[in-house]
């Protein structure tokens, strides 16, 4: 099955779903396969006319023709949506992709009926702008062309990376669901820094973060580990290994695992939390 022939169904208009749709449509895929449920008949309208594709402010109706159901709703709302769309979802079974953070695939499943296809995503807030890294789970009942889907579909909004355990997502979370935020900590670090040695603040900030954008370039296109890279920037006895041994000798390493590792366990508990029948 081509993901061109599908019919997609996003439950939600918000920014990721206005993203993964524009990404969509730049990859061709025809505008008369999408719809968007969204009850907010202002932003209904602003898609329509922005994407020229179909609007409902019902979800049961937006749902009954489609192969691929996107739900990217806030997780809080998640199980009446889900369990308001189930009888639609079990006459068409669909495959199921949710972008909502830290819900558990098995109760999304439990939600719409049992015995459903569905691919767990964890996206980041730079999918907004096509640069985003998305953790993938596919369930049991996802087969080999359903996950080809989802992929095409979440690849519009940037990489992604599938995770073989559910478990995996809550690190996903951790390293680039909530990573752009410790990048724009160090680069507030950054300018402040810059700013009390002596540059303006404009100058600073126009520095740290193209400083931040070629970096993170060097390490992408280049064919070495970060460590390398780091290694041959940082000549013996010169200001950048000054720099650098501050940071060891202040154990930034241990810094970023002790938060990261909070973040993963953050998410482990919201993923019980939000799973509980209400």
């Amino acid at each position: 099955m081509n993901t061109m022939n599908q019919r997609i169904t996003f439950i939600g208009g918000g920014n990721m779903a206005t993203s993964l749709i524009a990404g969509l449509l730049s990859n061709n895929f025809p505008a008369d396969h999408i719809s968007v449920a969204e009850p907010d008949t202002e932003k209904a309208k602003a898609l329509q006319q922005q994407f020229s594709i179909r609007t409902f402010s019902d979800n049961v109706e937006a749902c009954n023709e489609a192969n691929i159901i996107v739900l990217a709703v806030k997780p809080q709302i998640m199980q009446p949506v889900c369990r308001g769309i189930a009888d639609t979802v079990q006459n068409i079974q669909p495959l199921v992709i949710s972008i909502a953070a830290g819900l558990l695939s098995a109760d999304i499943s439990r939600w719409l009926g049992d015995d459903i296809s569905i691919v767990r995503c964890m996206p980041n807030t730079p999918s907004l702008l096509n640069a985003g890294a998305t953790g993938l789970f596919a369930n049991i009942r996802v087969n080999a062309e359903q996950k080809q889907q989802a992929d095409q579909v979440l690849s519009s909004a940037g990489i992604n990376v599938w995770v073989d355990k559910e478990s995996q997502l809550d690190a996903v979370t951790a390293v680039s669901g909530s990573g752009p935020a410790y990048y724009f900590l160090f680069m507030e670090a950054m300018q402040s820094a810059g700013e009390q040695l002596g540059l303006t603040a404009e100058q600073a900030k126009q520095l740290t973060l193209q400083t931040a954008l070629g970096a993170a370039r060097m390490a992408i296109e280049a064919d070495e580990e970060p460590a390398t890279l780091r290694a041959k920037v940082t000549s013996k006895g010169g200001t950048t290994e000054q720099a650098i041994n501050t940071f060891e000798a202040n154990n930034l390493r241990e810094i970023v695992m002790k938060a990261m590792q909070a973040a993963n366990n953050r998410a482990s508990e919201l993923a019980e939390l939000l799973g509980k029948d209400k």
